[in-house]
């Protein structure tokens, strides 16, 4: 039975760690499915870790419903968060139903992540206000490091911690259920998830989230990257594991020991022979 969001909710009310990582396909869903993660993020990083691509911008809606089907039929427990593509929540509270409807209805999605600054409260408040479940992503936002300088790490002064914790609690007054945090500094994050009564999901924001998210990619090795981001850690080394496996195939196949006899289907017996 797939969690609901008031489950989601209930966990930090009971002490209870929440552990998200992406995932983009059938596969990858049912693998952190099975393994227990409570949530999966079907986002606009598939640009980069499914496309192959720089940049997250020339992702769509159409695309991130494709990929949400596939990962819905992998899933068995966890939540799915589909995040908003650039572009589909910014014109108008009009467009942003219609397309956080979409991934939901058509994407068999259970909520809906946007990167939010404190000015688009409204917009959470529609979608939560129409009964769409809405995570709020706050801090270092992908969509606008295409666009603008990055930001490696936000909330590094009091300044600019404070204003992350007043958008934090502007989202959760919006009706937002939880915080989505990336790349925000530790003391920030500390600060924000004691103020706010929704969970905080970090990736790259320390242990003192209620939860951690990270890249399917990123933690299995998979990312092809030689040094990997401070804030990740790798669990595996895939990369190696699956090379390893492709060039025992090729080997196999090049000496002749793959196929095997037993790895063939024989016609029905006496048949062969009417062949010659």
């Amino acid at each position: 039975m797939p969690m609901k969001v008031q489950k989601i909710v209930a966990k930090k009310e009971a002490g209870e760690k929440l552990v998200m990582a992406t995932a983009y396909d059938y596969h990858q869903a049912r693998l952190a499915d099975r393994a227990g993660v409570d949530m999966l993020l079907v986002g606009d990083s598939l640009g980069r870790y499914f496309q192959g691509g720089d940049s997250y911008l020339p992702v769509t809606v159409d695309e991130v419903i494709y990929h949400c089907r596939a990962v819905a039929r992998g899933r068995e427990q966890a939540l799915i968060v589909a995040g908003m593509p650039f572009g589909s929540y910014h014109v108008s509270p009009e467009q942003a139903i219609s397309n956080a409807l979409r991934l939901i209805k058509e994407g068999g999605a259970d909520a809906v992540k946007l990167e939010v600054a404190q000015n688009m409260a409204p917009t959470v408040k529609v979608l939560t206000q129409a009964g769409l479940p809405v995570m709020a992503h706050i801090g270092r936002m992908p969509q606008r490091v295409s666009l603008w300088e990055d930001q490696p790490v936000c909330g590094t002064d009091e300044e600019s911690a404070w204003e992350l914790a007043e958008a934090a609690q502007a989202m959760e007054d919006a009706g937002a259920f939880a915080i989505f945090m990336e790349r925000v500094a530790r003391e920030a994050a500390a600060l924000i998830t004691e103020k706010v009564d929704v969970p905080t999901i970090g990736i790259g924001c320390g242990p003192d989230c209620d939860g951690q998210a990270l890249v399917f990619h990123q933690l299995l090795g998979l990312d092809g990257a030689e040094n990997p981001p401070q804030h990740v850690r790798r669990f595996c080394n895939g990369d190696a594991l699956f090379s390893q496996g492709l060039q025992e195939y090729c080997k196999a196949v090049r000496n002749g020991s793959f196929p095997e006899a037993s790895h063939s289907f024989p016609m029905e017996e006496g048949e062969a022979k009417r062949l010659y």
